[in-house]
């Protein structure tokens, strides 16, 4: 099943592929001119460093100059899954992956399709399947939309996760959370014993060291706006996002998740994509409260949904 996407990559094409939490767009981590290809494929700025998926904890030694013993702890606990690490990289490690900076970003995702492809192939950069800026790709289908009905893609169907990866930056202390996701700053404080924050907003001048934080993302051509406070309007071209408010309206517009943050999750970008399918205008979610936001899944949706609306 993978060896024409094995064949591809290897000789500098560049392939969509499924991970737990979105598909990805691999080219050979070795290959510049393969990585030249993501950037314009994607419309990516040069300046939005890529994550290198890895197979095997050992081929970390290939790009990290430094690896902790706090690294060591969080691989063995969160690896392979939805953790990305910021190491400091060694000199041969390419600057076209890591916009110029001296950190690298490295991930071991645990679909077993990546798995095989990365073990047989080598390791990939993969940022997300999609053009740049639009929602992610939870779906095959969602990659073709954007780069055409005949672009390679191993079709593994629904992605598991439905957000991208926690990066964590383990290069200076305190670490630091650039993008939230599946793994939270509180259970990464339990492993290491070591404090965690979070800053997910670059200055405009400054590089990025993790994707999805410096530009407008995830967004549909719909307008995500947050429901406002009091607000019971119903707008007739707009797809609604509840997950605790009573239900305005019942149809195929109105999505209640009851309190399925999860489901939510998996969901989202789907329901980007159908709000534009639909020729909405607008996509309104429901705000996250404070005790919400303590579950890191939730933590992520709004990160994700306020990078929507720029």
């Amino acid at each position: 099943m993978l060896d024409r996407y094995i064949n591809l990559l290897k000789t500098g094409e560049v392939v969509a592929f499924p991970t737990e939490t979105v598909y990805g767009l691999g080219a050979n981590a070795k290959n510049p001119d393969a990585i030249q290809k993501v950037f314009e494929i994607k419309g990516r700025p040069s300046d939005n460093p890529l994550i290198v998926h890895i197979s095997d904890k050992k081929q970390v030694e290939d790009f990290a100059s430094e690896v902790s013993d706090d690294a060591h702890k969080l691989m063995d606990a969160y690896w392979p899954g939805p953790l990305t690490l910021i190491f400091k990289k060694k000199p041969e490690v390419l600057d076209i992956i890591t916009a110029g900076l001296d950190t690298v970003a490295l991930r071991w995702p645990k679909h077993p399709l990546s798995q095989q492809l990365i073990a047989m192939a080598g390791p990939v950069v993969a940022p997300s399947a999609n053009s740049s800026g639009k929602p992610s790709p939870t779906k095959a289908e969602h990659v073709k939309e954007d780069f055409g009905t005949d672009f390679p893609v191993v079709d593994a169907g629904e992605t598991e996760i439905g957000l991208e990866s926690t990066v964590l930056d383990i290069t200076s202390k305190p670490y630091t959370i650039y993008r939230p996701g599946a793994v939270s700053a509180d259970e990464i404080e339990r492993v290491t014993d070591k404090g965690v924050i979070r800053d997910s907003n670059p200055s405009n001048n400054e590089t990025a060291k993790s994707p999805g934080t410096k530009y407008s993302h995830y967004s549909p051509k719909a307008k995500v706006r947050w429901i406002s406070d009091g607000d019971t309007t119903f707008v007739e071209e707009a797809l609604y996002l509840l997950h605790s408010q009573p239900t305005p309206r019942k149809n195929n517009r109105v999505i209640h998740y009851d309190g399925n943050f999860k489901k939510m999750a998996h969901e989202l970008y789907d329901r980007f994509r159908h709000a534009d399918h639909q020729q909405l205008q607008y996509v309104f979610i429901e705000p996250f409260s404070e005790e919400q936001l303590q579950n890191p899944i939730v933590q992520a949706l709004e990160n994700r949904i306020s990078k929507a609306i720029g």
